[in-house]
Order: structure tokens, then C-alpha cells, then sequence
């Protein structure tokens, strides 16, 4: 980049002479009057009779069928968008093809950036983003003037660039050799923003220090004073904890109970009609940019690339990014292999710690061109509207909704009895918890994909935290902290359920970890959240997701004490469970398990999942796994606390079905 250079950069090729273009006062060529030709179809020629249209030029040079361009401007009137987009997005014509047939028809340089590399000396640090957004790079001087490679020689950014440097001259390229030149050029930087932004900019939001240096000490004064304590006064002490976790619990089981109750009412989400999606108008929809994060599953992603292709969406306005580890050959390759239309861009994140899929999406998202932004998991099958439904949201929401989640569920949950507890446990969380976290207006943990942002607001706010292993629902957290809205939207993404209960472990073990990470965050400065998201948002914080960490490891310590009183009737728990205590841990243990076999059952219903109804009746059964993968994730957040344990997807007996029929277009 500027100021530096990269020794065995190879000398480019000489440059090809260039016809004239239409030119201002100045001399220097009129952009606007090339973007005007691109939108209208027209060539840039300077010569006086009339041209022919750039789809007859396409059709002309063999690149397109007559049947193909009458399509295309059909979808034009229908989309409103730029009749090369179209083709584009569409997949009528491949993107080098297409660029070096536009150079030529606009008598403009073409440059293949992979052959003919841009001289990093003149790329400058502070227009990065710029140059993302605008698809153009300073590619060489040469004979004393600036050359620029773009893919949209119209674009206002790159009239902006030419104003600022009079002697700059337009060559051609393809987008995707501007972004596979921008991350070899500026990866690096792009890495360290993706790692270090929020640390840098706001460390006490950030989770790349587990405990501050004040946690750490009241955690150990607490733990000496509790300690001192239990040598001399141990039933005291016993009791004390006891009753204390007893009565903590008692508040978060109520508060989910009133979350559940509040569900059922009007009110609890965005919901948005069929008829509010008819009244949109395709030509006034933005860029939607969908990001895509991958890491070693080639086999699934079919399942994705087809259901983005049955999107209600205009194409040629779909940013789509397939995030892929670097060194992830295997599935890099598996997408090239499916030729995907040009919506779909390739992003490879460089290695760095930690290998995170909030750090690989930080660095996507500086190449996002929409003006809305979502994510996908590889298996995802999102409702063909969802993306419509979250921009009505979006504009029922106002200026102050940041994001809008849709609800997510499973296309195998009866495959077994894993996938049937986890379709059970999705269901209560997203069609009754948190519809009900958002009637309430209290922060609300986003899940894992299917989220929508506004995307300035998402840079606003620093994006996700790569050291948080749950960094969604971290994100909607420092939403509220900055008192943005994250609402709910009525459109559901089915996705695959864990069907093996080693890769559940795993999984479960990470999100429990990451909601360790989230709420000691959160708890850096408990006056300061109070401020921040008020005093419901704060009860909130505790009561659920404090309420959820603390549910898994003391499931135990309830029940087993339970169990040996019920088949010995010992006395010698007696100590340590006096009759009030007794009450709050029995109504914990009985009342609360058969309030959430009720709550599941009750989601079930909501969802028509009828036969999920009796697997219900084995919830308990289930938490004792959820224990397990808390203790795992609490080992985890002391000795590895930013390892991201990955989940294996594509596993499921249905997978290989969805896939058939993904790869039948």
C-alpha cells in the first residue's frame, strides 16, 4: 500500500492504446455519461450516430441468446436494475466474458488484475472501504498518469477518486479481480480490523480479556471470604448457597414462564403480511449482501446456493459473500466447481487467531455492498420472502431497529431422539422466548445465522466480537447497550438439527461458553448496564442468560440429592436442606421440570409439531445433557476460553437428499 512496496512484485504488461471516450470541459472522461450508457444499454463511443444498445452487442458478439436478453430487459422493467447486473446475476454470461465485452463496447482498456497485479504503492490505507464499495483500485502510472482498474466505470466513488486525482485514467476489470486484488493488497489490515477493532476501539465490550482486573479480584476476595466462612460455619454457609441458588433459579424460571405466557399474545414480533410483500416494489429494494461463513463443509453447500436461487429477491440486487477459510482447499474448490451466477463472491480470510467465525465475518464485512446485511449457515434453508420480510420490518421497526431475527428451526427433526429435544428446545426459544424479549424491550441474544442488520449500524456498533464463541448473541446485547432495537420477524430458516450427541456436545459446550464470556462482559460494570439498558434490560441479562449458565451446573447438584433421598430416605441431607430451602428446591426441581415439559409441549403446538409432543415428557432426561455440556463449556472458558469448538454439519441421513435436490436447477 501506499508507502510501501512488496519485493517480487512482477513489471506490467505494456498498456493497450485506448480509444476516446466522452469527455467534459476538462477534457478528462465524462463518468457519469458512461454510467448513464451502462444503465441505458448504450455504448460510450464518442462517434456521433446512434449506437447500438450494449444487450444487441452481447447478443452481436455471441455471448448471449436473443431468448436470454429478451428475459433480461423484461426483468429490467420488473427490477429496475442495470441491464449488465441482470445478466450477471442471472448467469447468463460468465463475468470475464461479460467485463471484455464492456471494455471493449465502451473502447476502454481491459485488465486481468490476476496477470497484470495493481502496484500496492498506490493503494491507500484510508480508502479501503472505498474501494470495496465502489469496485476499483489505483492500478499503475504510467507516462504520467493514474491509471485506475474499476468493474463500474460510473460509479460515484470512482468519479469521486477522479476528481480528487485529475490525472487519473479508467482501464476495465471484473469485480471479482478487484476483490481478489483488494485482499492481496490489503489482507492483512483487513485481518487485523477483523481481530482487533473492538479491542482496540472498545475494550470493556470486548471479550479478548476473560475477567478484568477487578473481576478477578472480587472473584477472589469473594471466593476467601466464602471459603473462611465454610471452615466455620460449613452448614450455615451450605444453606446459605443453597437457598440463594434456589431462589435465583426460582427468578429465571418465572421469568421464562412469563416470557412463554407473553407469546401467546399480539404484539410480540414484526409480523408482516403477504400483502405488505406484494405492495413492494422491486425497483426500490437495496443491495442485500448475505454472508455465507464456511470452514470444511463442501458437501453441504449446494444445499444453500439453492435456496439463495429461490430467494424473492431481485438477483441482479444480491451481494452474496461464500466466507471461506483460506487454507480450506477442499471447500474453496467445491465452490468454484458449482459455477455460481455472479451474485456469489468467494472471500478468503486469512489465517489468524482466533479462527473464529465472528472474526471471518468481521472480515467479509468490509467488503459488504448492501445497505442491508445477513448471514447464513452452509445447510440453511431460509422462507423464499425472508428477505423482503426483514426490509418491511425494517421500515415498521423505524431508524432506531438495528437488526431483525427470524426464527429458526430444523428439516430433521424427527430423525431421532436428539434432533426432536433440539427442534423442541428451538421452538420455545425463538417462537415463545424471544418474540416475548422483544415485547418487553429488553436486549435480546440473537442466534446464530438468519440475523439482519442495518449495516452502518452493524459498523457503528463494531460488528461481533471474534474472542465471543456466541458472538450473535453478545452482538445484541451491545444493540441494546447502544440503544438500538433487535426485533423479531415472523419468517422461519430451517436448518440442520444435530443428529450425533458427540458433535451436540461440542456445539452446546461452545454457546454455553460463549454465554460465560457474554455476561461477564456485561457484569464489568452493573451500574453502567443499568444506565445503559435499564433495569428490565438488567434482570433480563441475569435472569436469562444468567439464569441459563447457572440451570445447567446446578441441575445436578439438584437432583441427585433428590434421587438419594427418594430411594434411601436418608437424614443425612437434612443439614443442608432445612424445610425452607426444601420447598424452593423441590418447586425448582419438580414444579420447574414440569412447567418446561409443559412449555415444550406447548411450543411444539404452536409450531404443529404434534408428534413432538410426547418426546417432550423426556426433557429432563435432556438437561442432564445440557449439564454436561456446561461443565465442558466452564473447563473451556478457564484453560481455551477463544477455541472455537466446530460443529460438524452435513451429518444428518437427510443431508444427502437435500443435496440431490439442491443440485437439480
Amino acid at each position: 500500500m501506499a508507502g510501501s512496496t512488496e519485493a517480487g512484485c512482477a513489471p506490467a504488461a505494456p498498456l493497450p492504446t485506448v480509444a476516446p471516450v466522452p469527455t467534459v470541459a476538462d477534457g478528462s472522461p465524462d463518468l457519469a455519461a458512461l454510467d448513464s450508457a451502462l444503465s441505458a444499454g448504450r455504448t460510450a463511443s464518442s462517434a456521433p450516430a446512434p449506437a447500438m444498445r450494449i444487450g444487441s452487442a452481447m447478443v452481436a458478439a455471441g455471448l448471449i441468446g436473443q431468448e436470454q436478453l429478451d428475459q433480461a430487459l423484461e426483468l429490467q422493467k420488473e427490477w429496475g436494475s442495470r441491464l449488465g447486473d441482470i445478466l450477471l446475476g442471472m448467469g447468463f454470461v460468465k463475468a470475464q466474458a461479460f467485463y471484455q465485452a464492456l471494455a471493449k463496447h465502451f473502447q476502454l482498456a481491459y485488465v486481468n488484475l490476476i496477470d497484470d497485479p495493481v502496484d500496492e504503492s498506490l493503494v491507500e490505507s484510508d480508502k479501503l472501504q472505498l474501494y470495496a464499495d465502489g469496485l476499483y483500485l489505483p492500478w499503475k502510472r504510467e507516462n504520467g498518469m493514474l491509471w485506475v482498474a474499476c468493474a463500474d466505470p460510473g460509479s460515484a466513488l470512482v468519479t469521486a477518486f477522479r476528481t480528487a486525482h485529475a490525472d487519473a485514467r479508467l482501464a476495465m476489470t471484473s469485480k471479482f479481480d478487484i476483490l481478489w486484488e483488494l485482499q492481496r493488497v490489503a489482507g492483512a489490515e483487513f485481518s487485523r480490523q477483523a481481530v482487533f477493532h473492538l479491542a482496540e476501539c472498545e475494550p470493556e465490550r470486548s471479550a479478548s480479556i476473560v475477567m478484568t482486573r477487578k473481576q478477578k479480584h472480587a472473584a477472589i476476595i469473594g471466593l476467601a471470604i466464602l471459603t473462611l466462612a465454610a471452615v466455620v460455619f460449613p452448614s450455615v454457609v451450605a444453606i446459605g448457597i443453597n437457598g440463594l441458588m434456589n431462589l435465583f433459579l426460582l427468578g429465571s424460571f418465572l421469568f421464562r414462564t412469563l416470557l412463554c405466557l407473553m407469546s401467546c399474545g399480539e404484539g410480540s414480533e414484526f409480523q408482516v403480511t403477504d400483502e405488505e410483500i406484494a405492495a413492494l416494489d422491486d425497483r426500490e429494494l437495496p443491495v442485500y449482501t448475505v454472508l455465507v461463513p464456511m470452514y470444511k463443509e463442501p458437501d453441504v453447500l449446494p444445499i444453500l446456493a439453492a435456496a439463495l436461487r429461490r430467494m424473492d429477491y431481485p438477483r441482479s440486487k444480491l451481494d452474496i459473500k461464500l466466507v471461506l477459510e483460506a487454507d480450506d482447499a477442499q471447500t474453496i474448490e467445491a465452490a468454484k466447481a458449482l459455477a455460481l451466477e455472479a451474485t456469489f463472491e468467494i472471500i478468503r480470510v486469512p489465517h489468524s487467531l482466533p479462527k473464529t467465525k465472528p472474526k471471518a465475518c468481521n472480515y467479509a464485512v468490509q467488503m459488504a455492498r448492501g445497505e442491508y446485511l445477513t448471514i447464513y449457515d452452509a445447510e440453511d434453508k431460509p422462507e423464499p420472502d425472508q428477505l423482503k420480510k426483514a426490509i418491511v420490518a425494517f421500515r415498521k421497526g423505524g431508524a432506531n431497529t438495528a437488526c431483525v431475527q427470524a426464527r429458526l428451526n430444523y428439516f430433521n427433526a424427527e430423525e431421532n431422539w436428539l434432533t426432536r429435544m433440539f427442534t423442541l428446545e428451538y421452538s420455545l426459544w425463538f417462537d415463545m422466548f424471544l418474540p416475548a424479549l422483544d415485547r418487553l424491550a429488553v436486549p435480546i441474544p440473537l442466534g446464530g445465522t438468519s440475523n439482519h442488520f442495518d449495516l452502518a449500524k452493524l459498523r457503528e456498533v463494531g460488528a461481533w466480537d471474534p474472542f465471543n464463541v456466541t458472538e450473535d448473541a453478545d452482538l445484541g446485547l451491545r444493540f441494546a447497550a447502544m440503544g438500538y432495537r433487535v426485533g423479531i420477524v415472523n419468517s422461519v430458516t430451517y436448518e440442520e438439527a444435530n443428529s450425533h450427541l458427540g458433535n451436540w456436545i461440542r456445539q452446546r459446550s461452545r454457546w454455553v461458553k460463549g454465554y460465560m464470556q457474554t455476561w461477564l462482559v456485561n457484569m464489568r460494570d452493573p451500574i453502567g448496564l443499568v444506565r445503559r439498558v435499564g433495569v428490565k434490560g438488567f434482570l433480563s441479562l441475569q435472569f436469562f442468560v444468567g439464569g441459563g449458565i447457572l440451570s445447567g451446573l446446578a441441575y445436578p447438584f439438584m437432583l441427585v440429592p433428590f434421587l438419594l433421598w427418594s430411594f434411601t430416605r436418608t437424614n443425612a441431607l437434612h443439614a443442608f436442606f432445612p424445610m425452607p430451602v426444601l420447598i424452593v428446591s423441590t418447586l425448582n426441581l419438580l414444579v420447574g421440570n414440569s412447567f418446561l415439559v409443559y412449555l415444550s409441549m406447548l411450543a411444539a403446538a404452536k409450531r404443529h409439531h404434534f408428534s413432538l409432543l410426547a418426546p417432550a415428557l423426556t426433557v429432563p432426561a435432556y438437561w442432564l445433557l445440557m449439564s454436561i455440556a456446561s461443565y465442558k463449556g466452564l473447563w473451556q472458558l478457564i484453560t481455551n476460553p477463544f477455541f472455537w469448538e466446530k460443529t460438524t454439519h452435513g451429518i444428518s441421513k437427510f443431508t444427502s437428499a437435500e443435496v440431490q435436490q439442491a443440485q437439480v436447477r
